[in-house]
């Protein structure tokens, strides 16, 4: 297995960005993301997205130079106009909006429509919690997943991530709608591996773990059946009512990608406007140890919170390098060269 470091692939993604017109700025914080979310062991959106979103680029399905407008302000609560402009600077700028408004209501509430695919949802939770603050954000999608009971996708995966902040390392989930991501299917089959559980349909309908079978079919299996389902097709109509923009249904109209054209929801709340510092840590230390308490199954060495996994996978690829597929690793360092 290839590890490479991080300021090496960050360095090859900044100049694939920059050969395709992003300012430098622009093309620092991207790369620098990319490169943090396969660091945190999400290879899938972070080393492994690089050739599609500068092929996205290229088609003018992003534009690297729009910047978010606001389009209404609504006491502690602002609705944003993409512009399809990069989907993290996008996204971080939202977190950040989002955070600066809780500071003074508590909460605040940001709205994105007409923007581009965030790559990594937990990217926007780990910037609210690593900030002190408590962060819910959800995205709709283009249709990739079938409804419970269809044959034929008709509704978004629809990431959603909840964070809180914590001393030692903020407790973030960051999940599909789906059993596995699409790019989790990616990741498992460029290692010639299947999926510890079934993650879908083949195309004569069987459930299956092998990711290669479920790419083909488009036939993903939604978190908890029919749970999954009715809470991807809830989050999308919220974050489209919310953000003045398009359902996944007219998302699919618009042909652009991944994404394109999609509407984000980020939520900030400022816990110390509630409680002391002494009562969070309190509630969370409590909490991880219980879970800590639990018995492992045979097939666990030990229990894990939301966010540790990510935490320990960090420190060994900062210290190891971080492991690449040799394919997809030639192809960015093509796209930075040429």
């Amino acid at each position: 297995m290839t590890r490479v470091a991080f300021d090496e692939m960050k360095t090859n993604i900044k100049k694939a960005f920059r050969l395709v017109g992003m300012k430098e700025e622009k093309a620092e914080i991207c790369a620098a993301t990319h490169a943090g979310s396969s660091c945190d062991g999400v290879y899938s959106h972070g080393l492994n997205r690089v050739p599609r979103f500068v092929d996205y680029i290229n088609k003018g399905w992003v534009d690297v130079d729009a910047e978010p407008v606001i389009e209404k302000k609504l006491g502690a609560m602002e609705i944003f106009n993409g512009n399809m402009g990069p989907g993290i600077l996008n996204a971080r700028f939202a977190m950040n909006r989002a955070m600066k408004i809780a500071e003074e209501n508590i909460l605040g509430l940001v709205t994105l429509r007409n923007t581009t695919h965030w790559m990594r949802g937990g990217t926007y939770g780990w910037q609210a919690a690593e900030n002190g603050f408590i962060a819910i954000c959800w995205t709709n999608t283009e249709s990739c997943m079938p409804a419970w009971g269809a044959k034929t996708v008709g509704i978004g995966n629809n990431p959603f991530v909840m964070a809180v902040p914590h001393k030692n390392g903020p407790m973030v989930l960051d999940m599909a709608m789906s059993q596995y991501s699409y790019g989790k299917l990616q990741v498992t089959r460029l290692k010639g591996e299947k999926l510890p559980y079934p993650g879908g349909f083949d195309k004569n309908g069987n459930l299956t773990d092998v990711p290669g079978l479920i790419e083909d079919s488009w036939r993903i299996l939604p978190t908890g059946y029919w749970k999954g389902s009715g809470f991807a097709i809830v989050l999308d109509v919220i974050a489209a009512l919310l953000s003045n923009g398009l359902s996944t249904a007219e998302i699919d109209k618009v042909g652009k990608g991944s994404c394109g054209s999609c509407n984000q929801v980020f939520i900030a709340i400022d816990p110390l406007k509630i409680s002391s510092q002494d009562f969070i840590d309190n509630v969370l230390q409590q909490t991880i140890q219980q879970v800590k308490n639990s018995v492992p199954d045979e097939r666990s060495s030990q229990i894990y919170y939301p966010g540790e996994r990510t935490l320990l996978t960090r420190k060994e690829n900062l210290k190891n390098g971080i492991p690449v597929d040799d394919g997809i690793w030639n192809e960015v360092k093509r796209l930075a060269e040429s």
